[in-house]
Parts: C-alpha cells; structure tokens; sequence
C-alpha cells in the first residue's frame, strides 16, 4: 500500500507525540521537528508507511541517545492488557465457537496503539467489540485454513496486544494441537511495536516460538526478513497478521495464505480497506 499525502501528518504528528511522552527539553524538540520535516520531504510516495517512516523514528532514537524509545509505555500498555485477561477468558469460556470469539478477543486488542490518532478506552472498547460485526468477515475461511495447517505464522504489532494475542494462539492450540505456532516480532525498537524482549517479558515462549523476523519496520517488510523467519514465513500453511502495519505493507502482495486482523483506525486504511473508519476487519488476503 503507497504511501498518502495524508499519511505525512499523521507520521509528524507522531513525532510530536514522542517529544510530549519523553518530555524532551526545547532544544531537543526543535532538533527532532527539523529531522521529521527534513524526512518527510524526501519520503519515497512510491513505498508504504511503514518503509517510510522507520528510518525517521530511528532517527529520533539516535538523537535522544534511546534505544528503545517507547519502552516504559509498552511496559504500561502489557499491565494494563493482563487486568482484562478475567473478562476476555470469561466471553471465550462463554461463547459457542470459542474460535470467533477469540478472534474477537485478539482484534480488541489492537486498539492498544499510541501511533493511532484515535484515543480508546480499553475496557469500554473490548465490550464494544465483542458485540460488533466484522465489517470484512472471512472468519469462516479463517476457520477452514486453520483446520488444515500445521505451521502458523503470527505476525505481532504493538506491545500489549500480546496479552490478547496469547488468549488467542491458547485457543487455536486447543482446537488444534498440532499446529506449530510461530509468533512473529520485531527485529529491533520501532515505536511501540513488539520485539523479542516484550514478547519474553509475557512468557510468550511458553505457548509460541517467538521468531525474531529482521524486520526493523512497523510493519512486515517480506525482503528485509532474515533468512531464519523467511523460511518459517514460506512454510506456514496459514498466517495471522495482526495490525494496520502489516496490512500496509502486506494487503497488497498476492497468493499469501493470510488473514488481516485489525481496528481501522485511520482515513487511508479505510478507504483502501474499503471499510469505515473504527470498524474490525478479519480479511483473507488477495
């Protein structure tokens, strides 16, 4: 999916957002507001977002002397995802197809994003969700494609999401024991998406193996996979994708054997989705 002119402010607004969460000094601020305009002029309008704006948060990084620059809020974001783990293990426990309502469980989780415009509440917007239709529904085929897969790849997005997405992989592990899932995260820091540390950190290990793709985008980027991931990647029978940012750089790419799992939480997904802004979407790729 190509980069939008639209996307540009909402990739500086998130700048901004970074100053106000570190609270760096002016001196700091003025130097990383000069970096994002200087980088944003030269974005290639030709690649996606995220392919764009990796290289402008890594910026950022080396100029505040962080590796990690979002590190304390994924923290926060994981430990308040585990207060709702009672009520989402209570509606899977409760629901006739404990499959959709897991999959439920995982969208919801991805309303978890600092990098989306749209504020939530997280408890209003799980009970939201629960009760609203997918507004792309390929569930079904999801369910089929599960039921004839052996190696499962699972594409991560942001820190806290996890909590849910461990929910999730637990339930298809019951459905289908012998499935090998393989969840996939971040090859380094990029805003407050998933890497190996956090994904350790919640004892995803204990359910998954947690595959470290290379990837230093917020969003898969299938040529910059390290050959490890790329080979488990190639293998899988059925891949999960999880977030905006693997389906602006994924929606597009043919004969993948993947399912989009994700809130739209921005103008330009939704028109290119084809869905209203704040719907979910479970959709089968092209």
């Amino acid at each position: 999916m190509k980069i939008q002119e639209r996307c540009l402010t909402c990739i500086y607004d998130q700048t901004k957002r970074v100053c106000e969460l570190l609270h760096v000094n002016d001196e700091q601020a003025l130097l990383i507001d000069a970096i994002a305009h200087q980088q944003i002029k030269n974005f290639d309008m030709n690649q996606n977002p995220p392919m764009n704006a990796a290289p402008l948060y890594e910026a950022m990084a080396e100029l505040l002397n962080v590796d990690d620059l979002y590190a304390d809020f994924k923290k926060a974001s994981s430990e308040k995802a585990k207060a709702f783990l009672p009520l989402c293990e209570a509606k899977i426990n409760a629901s006739a197809n404990t499959l959709f309502e897991a999959t439920k469980t995982a969208v919801a989780g991805n309303v978890i994003d600092l990098a989306a415009v749209m504020l939530y509440d997280l408890e209003e917007e799980l009970e939201k969700i629960y009760h609203t239709p997918f507004a792309i529904d390929d569930f079904k085929m999801l369910e089929a494609q599960l039921k004839h897969t052996q190696t499962l790849v699972y594409l991560a997005d942001n820190a806290g999401e996890e909590i849910f997405d461990k929910l999730y992989i637990q339930t298809i592990q019951k459905l289908y024991p012998t499935i090998e899932v393989y969840y996939f995260v971040r090859g380094r820091p990029i805003i407050n998406d998933l890497t190996c540390k956090d994904a350790l950190a919640s004892r995803m290990d204990e359910i998954a193996m947690i595959v470290d793709s290379g990837v230093p985008t917020p969003g898969l980027v299938l040529e910059l996979m390290n050959e490890e991931a790329r080979g488990i990647f190639e293998k899988a029978e059925c891949i999960i994708a999880k977030g905006m940012g693997n389906y602006e750089c994924l929606g597009e790419t043919k004969g993948l054997p993947i399912f989009f799992l994700f809130k739209v939480k921005c103008d330009v997904v939704a028109q290119a989705v084809g869905a209203a802004l704040g719907s979910i979407i479970c959709k089968h790729g092209i």
